[in-house]
């Protein structure tokens, strides 16, 4: 994701630059356009796509989370009963 930033960033600074520089002798607006919006667009899918990313894996690790605390409760109540079962034998 952060690749995408990086070279969107460079295609919009090209299109940019372009469009500056160039003394407009031959019109080539269509191309500096369409590497400003590729840019830009890369821009903006790449921290959308981060920041969708960095939701999952926190919701991922949370469900890990969760299924790891059951475990642990199912093992307690199973030690708490043979505890229970143990004494009253005794």
């Amino acid at each position: 994701m952060k690749s995408l930033v990086v070279i969107g960033i460079i295609l919009l600074g090209l299109g940019a630059l372009l469009f500056y520089l160039n003394d407009m002798a031959i019109d080539l607006r269509v191309i500096y356009g369409a590497l400003s919006g590729i840019g830009i667009g890369l821009i903006i899918g790449g921290l959308v796509g981060y920041v969708s990313k960095g939701n999952a894996v926190k919701e991922a690790q949370l469900r890990n989370e969760f299924k790891q605390l059951q475990k642990e409760k199912a093992e307690l109540e199973k030690q708490r009963v043979e505890n229970n079962l143990n004494s009253g034998s005794l």
